[in-house]
């Protein structure tokens, strides 16, 4: 499985990039107005650091100029991936894009019949946001299993990119059901290599390092 930040903050991404698990970046409008300076300027910066894809989201609701939105996004850098709400407006402009050569991620999936529609719209990446269905008592990881059956049964070749991810569970679960990518903040990111038992081993191990007086020279 793929993972890519959600973040639009490069002093965030560029140390958990020096790692060489970062597959993509995932942004939004709410994450692009959080940072000071031109919006522009922030992605080519990102894209530059990052060489996956980079998703960036238009802000109209209407076809014609999403499409507009999208060709000068494009344009920021060749790995800008355009990331379009999942409404009627935003499935007709993911057709357009589409048969035009536009990587398009079709975003705010919250159900089965969605994703199907915009798998058939021609989507690279459709993203569930799992977390906000468990918020209303539904369960985000199921839908990624009926995504998943559905892409199956019918040959679709969209990625299932899990979104709205609060937790490394929901990375484990996400894995193990077979999502093609898992989109999370850094905060997630960093809680998947930590484990107690590793922290204690570790001290245990250097402590008796340091006792025995040898060194690594």
């Amino acid at each position: 499985m793929k993972i890519f930040l959600d973040s639009s903050n490069i002093e965030e991404i560029r140390p958990i990039n020096k790692t060489g698990l970062i597959d993509g970046i995932t942004t939004n409008p709410s994450l692009l107005a959080k940072q000071k300076g031109n919006f522009k300027e922030i992605l080519k910066s990102i894209a530059s650091e990052v060489k996956g894809p980079i998703s960036a989201e238009v802000t109209a609701v209407k076809a014609e100029k999403m499409i507009t939105e999208a060709k000068i996004l494009q344009k920021i850098a060749k790995n800008i991936v355009i990331k379009i709400p999942l409404t009627m407006e935003g499935l007709i402009a993911c057709n357009y894009l589409s048969k035009n050569k536009f990587k398009v991620n079709v975003t705010l999936c919250f159900s089965t019949n969605q994703a199907l529609l915009a798998a058939k719209a021609g989507a690279t990446f459709i993203s569930p946001f799992i977390g906000r269905l468990d918020d209303i008592g539904e369960n985000g990881l199921q839908l990624i299993r009926d995504i998943k059956t559905v892409y199956n049964n019918y040959n679709y070749t969209t990625k299932i990119l899990a979104a709205s991810i609060r937790s490394a569970e929901h990375v484990m679960e996400v894995s193990k059901i077979g999502a093609d990518v898992a989109t999370i903040p850094p905060k997630i990111f960093h809680s998947l290599y930590k484990h107690e038992l590793t922290d204690q081993g570790l001290e245990s191990f250097l402590s008796d390092w340091k006792k025995s007086g040898k060194q690594i020279n």
